[in-house]
């Protein structure tokens, strides 16, 4: 696993409620995305920020991650 970047430490230093907070309100925010000013890139950012505290988000995001990382890799070698 690669070590966290400044920026990532940086966020881990914030209150874990707020984090929380601000991760939850935007997912489902997300859900509203037909709504004016709401929208569909609302659920990908707030999953990012639950990403650092939820260790189920974690490892669902380190599964996207190799998949897409598998996915380009093959392209790549076309």
């Amino acid at each position: 696993m690669d070590k966290p970047n400044s920026y990532y430490r940086r966020l881990r230093r914030g209150p874990l409620l707020v984090r929380l907070a601000i991760g939850l309100t935007l997912v489902a925010g997300g859900i509203l995305g037909f709504l004016p000013i709401l929208g569909f890139w609302m659920i990908p950012l707030g999953l990012a920020i639950l990403f650092i505290d939820v260790p189920a988000v974690r490892r669902g995001a380190s599964r996207v991650r190799a998949w897409a990382r598998d996915r380009v890799d093959g392209w790549r070698r076309r």
